[in-house]
């Protein structure tokens, strides 16, 4: 019988729980990166829509300027252009996939029914509550019927992804954490 030193023996059992760390790093890591890309897609969205209603403000503040009395005109202060986040190394799952229009500038901005393809995550929630039905389900159900992880970023990013679907009102939402798809 071979005898191991109490040191080598030590030496044994840190590299096992170093290896332990780094395999749950690693995936932890995976997920912070899927989060990631799913809060920067959100940020870009956002500031677009932000974008957008400043312009509107300014178009339509001569006219309600005009109706109003002249000590009760507000000034909106005007906002420098969003700043690009840099993307993290792209998720396998294809997050990202097809957020742009047909022109290239943002997402579906080349359709003329309001529809707008954002992207890979969103088609498979859509596919999914269509075949779902009349059922409430949670976003964790959710990812897991995709096929995602169940970590939280996974199911973060399906949350997001439906609670943006509830203000398109192509998912309806009905109770706290319950998603049941839109009547048609």
């Amino acid at each position: 019988m071979v005898s191991v030193t109490p040191t080598a023996r030590n030496i044994e059992i840190t590299a096992e729980g170093l290896q332990e760390d780094l395999a749950r790093l690693k995936i932890q890591k995976q997920a912070l990166e899927r989060e990631l890309a799913a809060v920067t897609a959100h940020l870009d969205s956002v500031s677009r829509a932000l974008v957008a209603l400043q312009a509107l403000m300014h178009e339509s503040a001569p006219a309600s300027a005009a109706a109003r009395p002249a000590g009760d005109v507000a000034e909106v202060p005007a906002t420098a252009a969003p700043t690009p986040v840099p993307a993290a190394d792209k998720a396998e799952d294809g997050a990202d996939e097809g957020t742009r229009g047909e022109d290239g500038q943002g997402p579906g901005t080349g359709d003329t029914d309001g529809a707008r393809a954002y992207g890979k995550l969103t088609e498979q929630i859509l596919a999914y509550f269509a075949e779902a039905g009349n059922t409430d389900v949670r976003a964790r159900d959710v990812a897991s019927a995709l096929g995602r992880d169940t970590d939280s970023g996974s199911i973060n990013a399906v949350r997001s992804t439906l609670d943006r679907l509830v203000g398109q009102s192509r998912v309806r939402r009905v109770g706290r954490g319950l998603y049941r798809a839109a009547k048609r």
